[in-house]
């Protein structure tokens, strides 16, 4: 069951979510959702003035910080994602153990962050359809807008051929805002 929260007040008791759930949230909500949910292991994907120090309930080995700007094509003085961040990215999802929740942030929670969250689907639910992750995706949060280059990337590096792509295209842009809510998701969402 996907899971919208869209306030600290209103979080999911710790422990009442299973242990192989991805959260996603923004950079202001980052603190309260590693503590409130207990999670275990979190990506970072932003600019690199941005980075934020590693929680102190989390192992420094269990955060990976991506240095990229929100960005789709090169420009001068930004970070572009590339086949390296999205590499890291996958083998660190799979090497997450499932035996407590993996946070997924960005600056907004609404696009380096749902990309990764749909990154880390496909790639622990390799057999899955990309058209029904990305749905999931949808219907936990309606302002997530998948970073396009990073999901190129990823269909690359997972050989999806092209349908990662595709199914966030077909989910489309999604409500405009200027924050995305905290929301979660199944490790292995039902078909």
């Amino acid at each position: 069951m996907d899971t919208l929260i869209s306030e600290r007040d209103g979080m999911t008791a710790p422990g009442a979510m299973p242990p192989d759930t991805i959260f996603v949230s923004p950079l202001s909500l980052v603190h309260d959702t590693v503590a409130d949910v207990r999670v275990s292991h979190l990506v970072t994907l932003i600019n690199g003035e941005t980075l934020i120090e590693t929680p102190p309930s989390i192992v420094k080995e269990r955060h990976l910080r991506l240095s990229m700007n929100d960005i789709c094509e090169a420009r001068d003085g930004l970070v572009v994602p590339c086949e390296d961040h999205v590499a890291e990215l996958i083998q660190f999802t799979l090497d997450w153990d499932q035996q407590a929740p993996l946070l997924i942030h960005c600056w907004a929670g609404i696009s380096r962050s749902t990309a990764g969250a749909f990154i880390a689907l496909c790639a622990l639910n390799p057999d899955s359809d990309e058209h029904t992750l990305a749905r999931a995706l949808r219907r936990a949060s309606p302002t997530a807008y998948p970073n396009r280059r990073l999901v190129a990337l990823a269909d690359n590096v997972l050989s999806r051929k092209g349908r990662m792509s595709a199914a966030v295209e077909h989910i489309g842009r999604g409500q405009l805002a200027e924050q995305g809510l905290v929301f979660s998701l199944p490790a292995r969402p039902a078909a």
